[in-house]
């Protein structure tokens, strides 16, 4: 839960929602709006989903538990032209997090976390399930504070080499980049594209092997210039450049 547009707080919540209904909202966006903002009730918010955010008011604060009633909705469309997957190497507690929140912040559409050969970061499947849980959360809370109202799509963790498999044949105007600090191809001389798949690797970047895999399965290697960025950096230098070229920049 975030203050942004006109200062109000907003809040996503997953039910859906039509103007005059009144929403109970999530429990931590309860908590922070009555125990740590000390908001009282007639405060204005905003509440979104889907792609529709609701003017709305708080109208009952409990113990634990905050209502709101839902106004008018606006149908308001702050995504890029340019829908980008970030398939991202999975890299070490808040250098994950970070990426996936600036991500947001640049536009990206959908996020799919890779294991890779030298991913620093190991998980089981009940480990997995609570990351998965963690990064979607920070993917909402980076929704609510840049004003987007649609959350990127979140996938499961996968091996690469499974994630590459099973990719289907490129669409057309597709654009699939792989982030290299060693190719000798750069951004601004490719084709503008419809839509791009963005690999980016983790803090011990891709094996050999690896980026043979993802070129055969269509991925162009480029590099950002001649200094190797870190793992929270690459992806997030490329979004910008990416925008900057062909998107809402």
């Amino acid at each position: 839960m975030r203050r942004a547009h006109g200062n109000h707080t907003r809040i996503y919540v997953s039910s859906p929602l039509a103007p005059g209904a009144v929403v109970a909202l999530p429990p931590a966006a309860a908590h922070h709006l009555a125990r740590v903002l000390r908001a009282a009730v007639g405060d204005p918010v905003v509440v979104f989903n889907s792609g529709v955010e609701f003017a709305a008011a708080i109208a009952r604060i409990d113990k634990h538990a905050v209502t709101v009633k839902l106004a008018c909705a606006n149908a308001i469309d702050r995504e890029t032209p340019l829908p980008c997957v970030l398939a991202q190497g999975i890299s070490s507690g808040e250098r994950m997090d970070l990426t996936l929140q600036k991500a947001v912040e640049l536009g990206v559409a959908g996020v799919q976390p890779l294991f890779s050969e030298r991913s620093i970061v190991r998980l089981d499947a009940e480990r997995a399930g609570k990351r998965v849980a963690h990064w979607q959360q920070v993917l909402i809370a980076a929704c609510e504070q840049c004003g987007r109202n649609i959350i990127p799509e979140l996938a499961a963790p996968l091996p690469l080499v499974d994630w590459l498999g099973a990719l289907p044949a490129s669409a057309e105007d597709e654009l699939r980049v792989l982030l290299s600090p060693h190719a000798g191809s750069r951004l601004g001389e490719l084709p503008r594209p419809r839509s791009v798949v963005l690999l980016a690797g983790p803090e011990g970047g891709f094996t050999e092997v690896e980026m043979a895999l993802a070129q055969q399965r269509g991925f162009v290697a480029l590099r950002l210039g001649p200094r190797v960025l870190r793992t929270e950096t690459a992806a997030l230098a490329a979004l910008a450049a990416m925008n900057a070229l062909w998107g809402d920049f």
